[in-house]
Order: C-alpha cells, then sequence, then structure tokens
C-alpha cells in the first residue's frame, strides 16, 4: 500500500467533508462541525497542534540504545505501540456517507488489531451507532473499548452493562460530549455529570473506567477519585469548545497531579511518531489517533487504517533511537526542549 494512493482515494471518498490536507490543521475546515472541523473559529483543533509544535526533541546519538521498545500493556491487553485509534461516529454527517457506520467502524477496529493494538468506539446521536461498535469488538475477542456520551444516569449504565456482555477490554465516557453540538440538534440529551454521579457509572461496571475529555489538573484527581481507572486529555479534537488549549498545553499540570494514580492518555493533533514521543515525554501513557485513521479507512479500510498505525510506529521508533529513549514506558522529559519563542 502506498500513501500517495490511500490518500488520493480518501480525498475522492470524503469529498464535500474532508480535503485530506497535506498538513490536518483544521485551518481549511474551520467551523464545520458536524463535518470534520472544529468548532466555532477552530482555535481548539489547531490549538492542539500548534501545542504540540511548541516542543522540539534533543537529538542524541551518542548512547548505548540500540533498539527501541514500542510495547505497552493497558487494561491487561498487551500491545506492540502506545497508540490507539480514538472514538469517532457519525459517518453520514460527519464523513459523508460513503461507508456505513457498521463498515467504518469495523475497519478501525480491524486495523488497529492488525497493527498489534486496539481501538475504540464512540456513541452518538444515532443510538445505532454505538451498538455498531460493540458488534465490531465482539466479534474480534473485545479488542476494543466503547465510549459513551454522558447521557442520563439509567441510560448510560444500560450501555456500559451492553459494553460488559460483549466481552471488552474497558469502557469510557467522553464527559466534554455534554457540549456536542449535533447532540442537541438530533434530540439526544446529554450534560455535564457531578463528581457523585461519576463515582455512580464507576461503581456501575466491574470494568476499568476511562474519562475522556480532562483539561485540567483538578477534574484528573476528581476522576481518580471517582474510582477512574484512567483519563484521556482531550479537548474533543476541538469540537466541543472554541477557544480551547490543546492538549499537549495542559498535559504537563495534569501529569504532576495525578501521575501514578491511573493511565493518562492524551489525545489530540497526534500526526507523527515524534507527537507520540512528544506526547509521552510530557506525562501520557499512551495517546489516542483520530482524523488520520478516517483517512485510512476512506482510503484503504482496515489494511489503510493498520498502514498508518504502522507508519506511527515506525516514526515513534526512528524518534526513540535517535533521542536516546529505550522503551515508551519510560520516557524522559529530558528529551524536550521548548521551540524558540515558547
Amino acid at each position: 500500500m502506498e500513501l500517495k494512493t490511500l490518500r488520493q482515494k480518501a480525498r475522492e471518498e470524503l469529498k464535500g467533508f474532508c480535503r485530506v490536507c497535506p498538513v490536518c490543521d483544521g485551518r481549511v475546515c474551520a467551523g464545520e462541525a458536524p463535518g470534520m472541523g472544529g468548532m466555532g473559529t477552530g482555535a481548539s483543533f489547531s490549538a492542539n497542534l500548534s501545542a504540540l509544535a511548541a516542543w522540539r526533541l534533543n537529538m542524541r546519538t551518542l548512547h548505548a540504545v540500540k533498539a527501541a521498545d514500542t510495547a505497552v500493556t493497558l487494561f491487561g491487553r498487551e500491545l506492540a505501540m502506545p497508540i490507539l485509534a480514538a472514538p469517532m461516529t457519525g459517518v453520514l454527517y460527519n464523513m459523508g456517507g460513503k461507508l456505513s457506520e457498521e463498515d467504518f467502524i469495523a475497519m478501525i477496529i480491524d486495523g488497529a488489531a492488525q497493527a498489534g493494538t486496539i481501538g475504540m468506539c464512540g456513541d452518538g446521536a444515532d443510538p445505532a451507532m454505538y451498538g455498531s461498535g460493540l458488534q465490531a469488538i465482539e466479534a474480534r475477542g473485545g479488542c476494543g473499548i466503547p465510549i459513551v456520551k454522558p447521557r442520563a444516569q439509567a441510560v448510560a449504565k444500560d450501555m456500559l452493562a451492553r459494553a460488559a456482555a460483549a466481552g471488552v477490554a474497558a469502557v469510557g465516557m467522553d464527559v466534554d460530549g455534554a457540549g456536542l453540538l449535533v447532540m442537541a440538534l438530533k434530540g439526544q440529551p446529554v450534560s455535564p455529570k457531578t463528581a457523585e454521579e461519576l463515582a455512580e457509572l464507576v461503581g456501575a461496571t466491574g470494568l476499568p473506567f476511562l474519562v475522556k475529555g480532562i483539561m485540567t489538573a483538578d477534574e484528573a484527581n476528581i476522576a481518580f477519585d471517582a474510582g477512574a481507572a484512567g483519563i484521556v486529555v482531550s479537548n474533543h479534537g476541538g469540537r466541543v469548545l472554541d477557544q480551547a488549549p490543546g492538549a499537549a498545553e495542559v498535559l504537563p499540570e495534569i501529569a504532576r497531579a495525578a501521575k501514578g494514580r491511573g493511565v493518562i492518555l492524551a489525545d489530540g493533533g497526534v500526526r507523527s511518531g515524534a507527537d507520540v514521543l512528544k506526547y509521552l515525554a510530557l506525562g501520557a501513557d499512551a495517546v489516542l489517533v483520530g482524523r488520520p485513521m478516517v483517512v485510512g479507512a476512506f482510503g484503504g479500510g482496515a489494511e489503510g487504517v493498520a498502514f498508518l498505525l504502522n507508519k506511527l510506529k515506525a516514526e515513534l521508533t526512528a524518534a526513540m533511537l535517535l533521542t536516546g529513549t529505550a522503551s515508551v514506558r519510560a520516557v524522559s522529559p529530558r528529551i524536550l526542549r521548548p521551540a524558540p519563542g515558547i
């Protein structure tokens, strides 16, 4: 498979919804939500990339690191890389509908499995979207993590129970989905959660629980106090609140406040293996990748998803060797330096 061919096909299949830009930074698609863009001015989308660009990697080649170990264990699953496919739904109104919801999520879950990692499935304005993800995960031996929107407690508990029945690796809730425009337009009530409500949901399942959409240190500790097994530092791809900071901007303070309390994942703006390594050096245990996986699925199906994940892994390996990093499980912040002017 060739990257150029994959991207060209994706551009054709996503016409009118995603331009498959040379640099996926949200400038061209600003305000296109629904669609693939960021909310409002698109500043929160672009902030994810600029926050990563604010850091450079210190190159070191006089060291004893001869091989880079990219393997991690998350929620009892051994993964070949600290890179997971992020939860995404809304193929019809966000991506043009050339693929069905069922086919799209199956490609994401299959492609991630082929690359030796796991994918997440999401919840959306059509409740059938969540069911499609559970089916795909169950068919592949539970190799996936479903993420539920912050719906009413009883509804969310039922969805968590369905996930457990499907044998998933973990479950989660993207609490920042409380502000999703599409959910409001489609009449699907969502709202913020109190600490007590979150603890009730964590206690309703025996599975590891992820809280996605954490952007402050105090909310990271609220999530862990509620019993969460992990958090995802994320501004929802810039799709819920205009003018929010980028994930890499807030990750260091969150890691300082909550490191060791559970898994810390980071989501937003990952476009290369170097970006992955930056997030790890800033305090994440692993990262999520979203929009590039859409290009992979539409451009090459499950194989396209696996191809792009393996490309990120290869770039990560090269960056590790050139910074003297032996393992993704122990990445020193010393490999980073602020970009000029930061």
